[in-house]
């Protein structure tokens, strides 16, 4: 078996996480594991063959991500934008069911909420963008490229340079610091391409609610988002749980992982080979009218969850 280690996807990091899922779902040859240090990176393996080199034969090209089920014009019927009414919604799930890639829908929309206007809801990975980069399926195809091997080996190594743009929306990482990137928004477009097929493992549901019927709290709810108790505050907060595994598993395995680890029963974890955990740093706007979407991480310890916690890695 043939391994690669990936330090430039640190499991403390949302989008490197995501990413190193996403090349389990791009080619089912590869499996994941992390490191055992003390921030775990991601560990691509595969049987006989470079896990880099299978990743890019199996890299969509531009004309299979046009085709996705989630891309706004599809199969000639109703257009989706932004706001997506629920008939719009039912009508694009009834044509795309049976799809290998539905899950580009049932990842990111889900009809188990509708709003006041009868919009369907999005899931928290499916965050609002600005101006005209609001709809997830363009954010991705603007990220699109084709890369070599070596491409992609530098930025599973963290040396890739990132280039100008707003990514999927995930990455607190992409805001950077005023001093150190002039305040422009920059991104591994590698990375973002392979964390939105990372969310092939995170369907997003709700509870049946309808705010056209009465007022109603929002009920969306995506694969491995919980509500817990964050600070001091009283009332517990919707926040995602991630965990980094010591056996290599492929997207099978993985999905089996995410549907049996109890992120808030610590001593079940060994029996999983999950070493550590950590959940979502929501980002905190430079000022009020600030709408700006981003993840940060801290490590997430649920028998000293009351104590104060320091961000884990450099992107939270």
């Amino acid at each position: 078996m043939a391994f690669v280690s990936c330090s430039g996807l640190p499991a403390s990091w949302i989008n490197g996480w995501l990413a190193a899922v996403g090349a389990t779902v791009l080619d089912s040859r590869i499996r994941l594991s992390w490191s055992p240090d003390a921030t775990p990176a991601a560990v691509l393996s595969a049987d006989d063959s470079d896990p880099i080199e299978l990743l890019a034969e199996s890299w969509p090209t531009a004309t299979a991500l046009d085709e996705l089920p989630l891309a706004s014009e599809w199969n000639g019927g109703t257009s989706l934008e932004r706001q997506v009414p629920l008939e719009a919604f039912a009508e694009r799930v009834r044509v795309a069911r049976g799809h290998p890639q539905a899950w580009t829908i049932s990842s990111t929309l889900t009809d188990l909420h509708v709003d006041k206007k009868g919009k369907v809801a999005h899931a928290p990975f499916d965050p609002a963008g600005p101006g005209t980069i609001k709809w997830l399926h363009y954010r991705l195809q603007k990220m699109h490229l084709v890369p070599s091997t070596e491409q992609i080996m530098d930025s599973f190594a963290g040396r890739a340079a990132r280039v100008s743009g707003n990514g999927l929306g995930f990455d607190q990482a992409r805001l950077g610091s005023l001093a150190d990137s002039g305040g422009k928004i920059l991104v591994d477009p590698i990375v973002e391409v392979l964390a939105f097929f990372g969310l092939a493992l995170l369907p997003v549901r709700g509870r049946g609610t309808d705010e056209s019927l009465g007022p109603a709290l929002p009920s969306t709810v995506q694969r491995g988002w919980q509500r817990i108790k964050v600070g001091d505050g009283n009332r517990p907060q919707l926040r995602f749980l991630w965990p980094a595994w010591s056996q290599p598993l492929d997207l099978h395995g993985i999905d089996a992982l995410l549907d049996v680890w109890q992120p808030r029963r610590k001593h079940t974890w060994p029996r999983f080979g999950v070493r550590r955990a950590w959940s979502i740093v929501p980002y905190r706007g430079r000022a009020t009218a600030d709408s700006t979407k981003a993840f940060g991480s801290k490590i997430w310890d649920p028998e000293h969850r009351s104590r104060p916690k320091t961000a884990d890695s450099q992107f939270g």
